[in-house]
């Protein structure tokens, strides 16, 4: 027995003092002892690497290059991503992938190359093998961007899963972006990543790593090209990133590195190169298009845990109605369950929820329910009767269904990673349609299980489909959210298939963007937090999953007027808008405020719902080309090193820079504007960039510029659709894209195209037609009218 456990167990059983901390403890040594048994011990091990080339076979694409002791398969596919697999790991299977992987471009050639190596030579890509191993990604010009020398693997003698290293070497000038939701970005600084998605158990702030969802991807921005990188394998593991500095010791760059640590599965890699628009759109042509919400979706969200009662969602509801606050969706917590208990109601306190859901549906306001994958593992639960019936539990090691602790006591998990689970839990939101909810929000898929001590998830050693392959919770472990938001899904694609799913989910993993969005998870209250909202969005934008946002306010706490007020404004231009909070937070409605941050709250308020349709042709782009809604500043000019290191300022679409106020008593802020002409959308002043502006800030609204030459479409006064045009510069012209939607259903709108420019002393407004440019069909406002530029 370890004292150290044992002592951790006393405080835990001292501090809970009721029965679910007594399980707590009983879970945590049921977990140790599953793994102790259930995990084989790796005993001796044999390092290796590749060797030297022995032997070349051209192939559709590139070829396989078999060195003494491994092998290694590149190919270059026709959208012009780049595959590479060792020891005969292929692009598939992969829970990341969408559907089978792009053909082989066979325009791309394998040759020898100096020294004994070879390249694959294609059209945007040429990639360099060393005779031992290094893979060498370059330009079409033949500037190196990526470097991965000769990866090595510690086997284990007794058989079992390798674990392999693999260090790479990035330009001095890069900067590293991505690798999931993390606090502490947007731009990963220095230091250790874990890629094990990670309940944290308390509210985080920018220091806590990792969280709910980590992703082996790594965005990489240098003066030469940005690239983004993806190791396809859902194991356990670590990357250490250090930046590079130009000039380093005696006049030489020293190269930005990456080194990549993982516990098992497959050494397999895809690398894209390009802008930062078309890395993104071939990485969503390789993980799947991004769900498409409904309109209602991008609205506001209002939720709590502890809402408690039928009677306080119509209180809360009634408040925001008598003071004329747009409101588009409640969010029920567990504690609308019969005792947490997962596809249940505590009839209790919502005792006609069906009616409640169709009142709130009138107003145009729908119902979201959480869910979450434990299971109560008690005879007579439904839900475990069905799934005992049809053995969908997760099992241990020895066989016996594998139990953990959640909110309902004593519970079991479904295996997502079998079709037959996913099918059986998808056709379970039959029940939460039938009482009337319209939208899905999934937490504790990490999964949780809670423990007094040692990891808070499944054992290790539990099995797990993985699909037919069979393996254990090490694999399985972050795709588990993943899976469950495809089951939840195709479940509700196929029980409302005129209706667009909306599921939001807190864990996941590459690819989860097919199946819906994300959201922050327990930020903690505090300015910290506030900063910890925005890298979160930003560095899952760039991963691929473009649909997130906050809790308003921070999930656990009372923020403070002005801290709620900005941190509602921040949410405003986000793509997932949601006040949430904690059964022991302070309130969160607008009102409990006070009339002043009320009034500011009204006007974000409306101006998101204003910004609706701008959002929804945000949302058909990020469908179609993989672009997030919020981009870095850099997004359009990553070459700018100046923009490249601003992480308080963002992209809304092409044509919005939002510049949140992140700090304390701040009534004016410094904003990085990339080059052009922006107008302050407020004041209608405009400003030239590149450079920085020092902009008004006042509590009442956030510092939002407009780009020369934008086309916004918004909601006019009348509902309909308008088109805010903002007067592009003198002699230049601009423009815009807007995709009108109906606001649910499958249909796929026509991208409309606009052009903006001057005639004489107008700016005139054309649509691109068949038939050539005809004037827009669709209500415009010219503003920036008259205004000249700020001096700089």
């Amino acid at each position: 027995m370890d004292g150290r456990d044992l002592v951790r167990s006393m405080k835990v059983v001292g501090s809970v003092g009721a029965a679910q901390g007594l399980r707590t403890v009983r879970a945590a040594w049921r977990r140790k002892r599953a793994d102790a048994v259930g995990l084989p011990p790796r005993g001796a091990e044999r390092a290796r690497v590749p060797g030297p080339v022995q032997e070349v076979r051209p192939g559709p694409g590139g070829g396989v290059i078999r060195f003494s002791r491994s092998e290694l398969q590149v190919t270059v596919t026709v959208n012009g991503a780049v595959f590479w697999g060792w020891d005969g790991s292929a692009p598939e299977p992969s829970y990341a992938l969408a559907g089978r992987c792009p053909e082989p471009d066979p325009r791309a050639v394998l040759e020898p190359d100096k020294d004994g190596g070879w390249r694959v030579v294609a059209e945007r890509v040429t990639v360099v093998i060393s005779r031992h191993g290094a893979v060498e990604v370059q330009t079409p010009g033949g500037v190196t961007l990526r470097r991965d020398l000769p990866p090595r693997w510690w086997e284990p003698v007794a058989g079992g899963p390798a674990r392999w290293m693999q260090r790479s070497e990035v330009a001095a000038d890069a900067r590293f972006f991505g690798l999931g939701g993390r606090a502490s970005g947007p731009r990963l600084r220095d230091g250790t990543y874990s890629l094990w998605n990670t309940d944290p158990g308390r509210s985080f702030g920018p220091g806590d790593d990792p969280l709910y969802i980590t992703m082996p991807v790594q965005l990489v921005v240098a003066d030469a090209a940005t690239h983004l990188v993806f190791h396809d394998t859902s194991w356990d593991g670590t990357v250490t990133l250090r930046e590079g500095e130009e000039g380093a010791g005696s006049g030489h760059d020293r190269a930005g590195t990456s080194e990549l640590r993982m516990d098992g599965g497959p050494l397999r890699c895809w690398v894209m190169v390009g802008t930062p628009a078309r890395v993104l759109l071939v990485w969503a042509s390789l993980t799947g298009p991004a769900a498409l919400p409904p309109a209602w979706a991008l609205g506001h969200h209002h939720a709590r845990w502890g809402f408690g009662s039928e009677q306080e969602v119509r209180r809360i509801v009634s408040g925001y109605q008598e003071r004329d606050l747009p409101l588009d969706a409640v969010h029920l917590d567990i504690d609308h369950y019969d005792e947490h208990q997962v596809f249940t109601v505590d009839h209790e306190g919502f005792p006609k929820l069906p009616q409640l859901a169709e009142d709130l549906r009138r107003d145009g306001i729908r119902l979201v329910s959480i869910v979450d994958p434990a299971v109560k593992a008690e005879p007579g639960n439904a839900v475990y009767d069905s799934g005992t019936a049809l053995d969908v539990f997760v099992r241990d090691a020895s066989g016996e269904v594998a139990q953990g602790v959640v909110w309902p006591g004593d519970a079991v998990f479904p295996d997502f990673t079998h079709a037959r689970v996913r099918q059986w839990w998808g056709g379970l939101y039959e029940e939460r349609l039938a009482q009337g909810f319209a939208g899905f929000w999934h937490d504790m898929n990490e999964p949780t299980s809670f423990t007094a001590f040692g990891e808070s998830t499944l054992p290790r050693s539990a099995r797990h489909s993985l699909e037919g392959r069979g393996g254990d919770h090490r694999e399985a472990h972050n795709v588990y959210g993943l899976c469950m938001a495809r089951a939840g899904h195709e479940g509700l694609r196929e029980l409302a298939p005129g209706e667009r799913p909306f599921v939001f989910s807190r864990s996941g993993w590459a690819g989860m963007q097919r199946y819906g969005g994300s959201w922050s998870g327990d930020v903690a209250t505090g300015w910290p937090g506030l900063r910890a909202s925005l890298s979160l969005v930003m560095g899952l934008g760039l991963c691929g999953v473009p649909y997130s946002g906050p809790d308003v306010g921070g999930f656990d706490g009372s923020p403070s007027p002005e801290l709620y007020l900005r941190w509602f404004q921040l949410a405003a231009y986000l793509p997932l808008f949601r006040t949430h909070a904690s059964l022991r937070a302070g309130r969160r409605e607008p009102w409990e405020f006070g009339p002043e941050v009320l009034e500011h709250a009204r006007v974000a308020l409306v101006e998101r719902r204003r910004l609706l349709p701008y959002f929804m042709t945000l949302a058909h782009l990020a469908r179609r080309t993989g672009a997030p809604y919020v981009r870095p500043v850099w997004w359009s000019a990553p070459e700018d090193r100046m923009l490249r290191g601003c992480e308080d300022a963002f992209l809304l679409g092409d044509d919005l820079l939002v510049a949140p106020v992140l700090d304390p008593g701040a009534d004016r802020r410094a904003v990085q504007l990339p080059r052009g002409r922006w107008y302050d959308t407020a004041t209608g002043r405009a400003y030239e960039g590149p450079g920085q502006v020092l902009v008004d800030a006042p509590m009442s609204r956030l510092p939002v510029l407009a780009r020369s030459g934008a086309v916004v479409p918004v909601r006019g006064d009348d509902g309909g659709l308008e088109l805010e045009v903002w007067a592009p510069a003198r002699g230049r012209a601009g423009g815009g894209l807007v995709v009108p939607d109906t606001g649910d259903g499958w249909d796929e709108p026509e991208i409309e195209r606009y052009v903006t420019r001057w005639d004489g002393d107008r700016v005139v407004v054309d649509l691109e037609h068949e038939d050539g440019m005809i004037p827009s069909p669709r209500p415009v406002r010219v503003r920036g009218l008259g205004e000249g530029a700020a001096q700089m």
